[in-house]
């Protein structure tokens, strides 16, 4: 039987990933999210540290509930990231490579860095 030539739809929708590449493709998304929140989080601690009247202003900034909420996201972030690059580092050294500890060690690691984002949202409100 011959293979056809006409292009594939392929519906994202219906493909489910392994928890596995959940966290891989999370641990790149918190990359990036990390590389971009650290020129603002240098430019709130210069302002901070300029005067009495620039930390009066990034202190205001932090009370409002949007960057509380984008505080929170870094958080996670950053648990993430370092969960997932432990975990990686780990399974260079065939440290949980079986199938088994590889599942289970990705889901710690997502379900580690939720914990960590709402322990954080717990002290922020």
């Amino acid at each position: 039987m011959a293979r056809s030539t006409r292009p594939v739809f392929l519906n994202l929708t219906q493909i489910r990933m392994p928890v596995g590449a959940l966290t891989s493709i999370g641990h790149r998304v918190t990359g990036v999210l990390l590389a971009a929140s650290v020129p603002v989080g240098v430019f709130l601690l210069d302002r901070s540290l300029q005067d009495e009247q620039g930390f009066a202003d990034v202190a205001g900034l932090l009370a409002h509930r949007a960057v509380k909420v984008a505080m929170v996201i870094v958080v996670w972030a950053l648990a993430h990231h370092l969960l997932a690059g432990v975990r990686h580092l780990l399974s260079d050294f065939d440290v949980g490579s079986p199938l088994r500890l590889a599942r289970r060690s990705a889901w710690f690691v997502n379900l580690g860095g939720v914990a960590v984002a709402l322990f954080a949202a717990a002290a922020l409100s």
